[in-house]
């Protein structure tokens, strides 16, 4: 129903510019052009594909920057945080184990298997010297000699094995480990923080002062990730959209006074132009005069003061400059 008088309202004001020309000889004065009202608008979106379980805001109405606007079901995020800071937790003992080194225990252990290994072999060795003369005198097979010299053989290396464990233990951790460490429980720590920046967010609150132009999903909606949860129109003050005829083109620049008439409006504002497109596009129907046959215009932007700070976007306006 907005859009229907606010049509019906561009409608009747080009209507009454061209009733205006009409009755002047259709002679359009070189230095008017029209357009539209307009605020910027900027999009909250939606940080996760989550339910809208409370709306806080109206549309129409005038917001601070982080007041509430809507909120998300949060029981699957929170879940999510949770893991990621117990995962965070368990990186950080991790690496609090590795910094402490080995427990008196598991060297004093790592000793005892090392004699157990040496023990082993000087009986395998023993065993193997009573086999060699034995089997040098035929008494014994020689394929029991190979036996006990591969067993003594074996014994020797487990004690090797044993003394390079214990030894591994005596040093400590390597630093590379500890590095290794360091990096995993930062990349959790991490994980842990960008979750709770999630959570934070569906509470969803206006990122600058203005006003609610929209609010696209209701309660119960689930919009999904990046959907645009509120438009906000914000700014001191509107601006106004005008279509600038071609042959009026080369005498519009940044920075010229315009004054600018709104429709319903009896005074006049001024304003400066702040931007012009480079390149021109097909004149809306209600920016048309009956001299623009090509219907090629340049859109611009004029910046008004904070005396229309109050003024609705979407009104007809029409701008003019004296040169």
């Amino acid at each position: 129903m907005h859009d229907v008088r606010k049509t019906a309202g561009v409608r009747r004001f080009a209507l009454a510019v061209l009733v205006a020309m009409a009755s002047a000889g259709c002679a359009q004065p070189s230095s008017q052009a029209l357009g539209t009202l307009e605020y910027d608008r900027i999009t909250v979106p939606a940080p996760a594909s989550e339910r809208v379980v409370a709306v806080a805001v109206r549309e129409g109405e005038r917001v601070r920057a982080g007041q509430l606007l809507l909120r998300l079901e949060d029981t699957r995020t929170l879940a999510t945080t949770q893991a990621a800071q117990a995962q965070a937790r368990q990186q950080r003992e991790a690496l609090a184990e590795l910094r402490a080194g080995p427990r008196v225990e598991a060297i004093a252990q790592a000793r005892a298997q090392l004699a157990a290994a040496q023990a082993q072999a000087r009986d395998a060795q023993a065993y193997s010297a009573r086999l060699v003369p034995l089997g040098r005198r035929q008494l014994v097979a020689a394929a029991d000699v190979d036996r006990a010299r591969a067993a003594a053989g074996n014994a020797q290396a487990q004690v090797r094995a044993a003394e390079a464990a214990l030894a591994e233990l005596e040093h400590g951790t390597r630093s590379e480990r500890v590095g290794q460490g360091v990096a995993a429980l930062q990349a959790s720590e991490a994980q842990a923080a960008a979750q709770v920046v999630t959570l934070r967010k569906l509470d969803v609150t206006a990122t600058r002062d203005g006003v609610v132009d929209s609010l696209p999903y209701k309660l119960g909606d689930q919009p999904p990730v990046g959907a645009p949860l509120a438009v906000l129109l914000v700014g001191p003050a509107p601006y106004a959209r005008i279509y600038v005829p071609e042959r009026q083109r080369a005498r519009v620049h940044v920075g010229d006074s315009v004054r600018v008439q709104v429709e319903g409006v009896a005074d006049a504002f001024v304003g400066h132009v702040r931007s012009v497109r480079s390149e021109p596009s097909f004149t809306p129907y209600y920016a048309l005069f009956g001299a623009d046959a090509a219907r090629l215009s340049y859109l611009a932007e004029v910046q008004l003061g904070r005396d229309a700070a109050r003024l609705p976007a979407g009104l007809p306006v029409q701008a003019q400059w004296n040169r």
